[in-house]
């Protein structure tokens, strides 16, 4: 079982080769690839898989096509060899989108330049991207992208990249690295580090932020991979570090798709300072980003300001004249921290900061890694841990170790998918299912879950109320929250919502009416007292409040 309290008991029992720190993306990544090659491995983190940047992205598995403007060719190869393999790898979770960059007549940049760009762009993915780019005039935009203002446009190039469910890529890796025997205990705060005489740091003490409980982990070689807060943790060895990354939010607010109803993922400049905006389709919503404004010290939550919601409106209202768009329109927003690098000038715009990352061996002998992209974030992994293993074996650690092989290795939900892939499986899923659940469920539960969903089914067969949904008209069920709970590590009402399912995002009262049954069926399972049942309860509301913030602008 993949229960939270279970992988906190098993934390800190023997003393492990890698200690991870931090379970976003790059954390998660990590793990998998150490656990992979057979070292022993625990991860840790703060609050939930995927809890800050990493669930808090613009959602897009991409080469970076404005990179190229930077000449950052390498990172740009880098990006689209890494989209190819995350494609193969958990094709559940990525999935092919097309993009559209109108080029109008008082932008910067000229359609010819555009046009290089993209075959260049498809040179570097060795035309291996999902489908060939093409330029499209106005009337053959208009066909595929109505809604869309041609006026003044020379030209909108498409081309494909790919989309995906962040937190749940995060989710998965970390699933494959437990497979693998690594601990992954979330809720779990590294305190203190433990060193010894020679001032290397040897183990981390934790608090289960659940429960209160201290444990030391001892641990061979630790790794910093707590983006956002990369800095923080490296100031737990040593006072006055100079900081390897600066942060920039990111913000990004959701609309009904009959409120904006694009097809395609629909590029445009901003009509105030040029940074690209984007509007992206998401199933029933269609979400709009993003900004990308420096961000200090991180203390706690970060969330969307009416300024922020303000600008994306103002973008979105000037190329989509035709449904122009409210604050009463926005369902949800969403907001993270970039971790880029610091630059070594101040001279530079958030913009145009590639996303390189770094890796660094401290004096103490912690590892750490700043900077990359949620793209890269499998291939950066690998290099951690090669980086790692040098550092073991210098300091006479002689481990047997396989090769990194986590590009051929898929993630849990496409390990065992049938001849036909997603299409053959949803087929086969519905048929098995009905009268249980409906074709609109079992489709979901696929793109969700993937080959793991056919557990899913088996629950709602078990016990008839675990196939109800959540929502009514949606098709979030109650089984996912006993899966949540035994098989991911979910240990919250905060965890399920917003990590695991995205109601927090997508229902219209972001999941506030499933709350009580989500709470009801998660204190069952995990024997909550009515305190703490009304702690989750409170807690979760708090979440949502503080997504709204931005609407108290209005009336304060």
């Amino acid at each position: 079982m993949l229960a939270q309290a279970a992988m906190w008991e098993k934390l800190g029992q023997e003393p492990v080769d890698v200690l991870v720190i931090g379970g976003g993306i790059n954390g998660a990544g990590i793990a998998r690839d150490a656990a992979n090659r057979g070292l022993n491995v625990a991860l840790v983190e703060m609050r939930d898989l995927a809890y800050g940047t990493s669930s808090r992205s613009s959602k897009m598995v991409h080469g970076g096509l404005r990179y190229l403007e930077q000449f950052a060719f390498g990172l740009v190869f880098e990006s689209v060899s890494e989209r190819r393999i995350l494609l193969k790898i958990a094709p559940h979770l990525v999935r092919p989108l097309g993009y559209i960059f109108p080029i109008f007549k008082s932008g910067k940049r000229g359609l010819g330049m555009v046009s290089l760009g993209m075959w260049v762009y498809e040179a570097l993915s060795l035309f291996r991207s999902p489908r060939r780019h093409k330029t499209l005039k106005a009337h053959a935009l208009q066909k595929v992208e109505p809604i869309v203002n041609t006026e003044g446009m020379l030209g909108a190039p498409l081309y494909y990249d790919c989309a995906t469910d962040d937190a749940r890529l995060t989710l998965e890796s970390a699933l494959d690295a437990a497979e693998h025997g690594a601990v992954v205990s979330t809720w779990t705060r590294v305190t203190r580090f433990e060193k010894d005489e020679s001032g290397q740091v040897t183990g981390a003490l934790v608090r289960n932020e659940l429960t209160g409980e201290e444990k030391t982990v001892k641990a061979s070689l630790i790794v910093n991979a707590t983006g956002p807060w990369t800095d923080k943790t490296r100031g737990l060895s040593k006072d006055g570090v100079k900081p390897m990354v600066m942060r920039t939010k990111g913000v990004h607010v959701v609309v009904n798709r009959e409120s904006l109803p694009v097809n395609h993922c629909v590029i445009c400049p901003h009509p105030d300072d040029a940074r690209g905006v984007f509007a992206v389709p998401w199933g029933n919503q269609t979400y709009i980003g993003n900004t990308d404004t420096e961000y200090g010290p991180v203390d706690g939550g970060v969330t969307a300001t009416l300024n922020d919601v303000d600008y994306l409106l103002e973008a979105s209202n000037t190329y989509f004249p035709q449904h122009q768009l409210s604050r009463e329109d926005v369902i949800s927003t969403w907001a993270g921290l970039r971790p880029l690098l610091a630059p070594e000038t101040d001279d530079i715009s958030n913009s145009k900061i590639t996303r390189e990352h770094s890796i660094e061996v401290g004096a103490d002998g912690v590892v750490t890694v700043a900077g990359g992209k949620l793209t890269t974030y499998r291939k950066m992994a690998a290099e951690v841990v090669r980086v790692a293993l040098k550092a073991l074996k210098q300091r006479g650690h002689r481990l047997k170790v396989s090769r990194s092989k986590t590009a051929k290795i898929p993630l849990p939900g496409a390990a065992k998918l049938p001849e036909g892939g997603l299409k053959a499986l949803k087929q086969s899923l519905q048929e098995r299912s009905s009268p249980i659940l409906t074709p609109d469920i079992c489709n979901h539960l696929v793109d969700t879950y993937g080959c793991r969903a056919e557990a899913l089914l088996e629950l709602a067969k078990s016990n008839p109320d675990y196939a109800k949904p959540l929502v009514e008209g949606r098709p979030e069920i109650a089984a996912q929250v006993v899966f949540g709970v035994e098989q991911e590590f979910a240990a919250t009402a905060t965890d399920f919502l917003i990590q695991r399912t995205q109601l927090f995002y997508r229902d219209q009262d972001q999941g506030l009416g499933a709350l009580p049954e989500v709470v009801r069926l998660m204190g069952d399972l995990l024997e909550w007292d009515q305190t703490r049942r009304d702690t989750e309860t409170q807690r979760y509301e708090r979440d949502v409040a503080a997504s709204r913030a931005w609407q108290t602008e209005m009336t304060g």
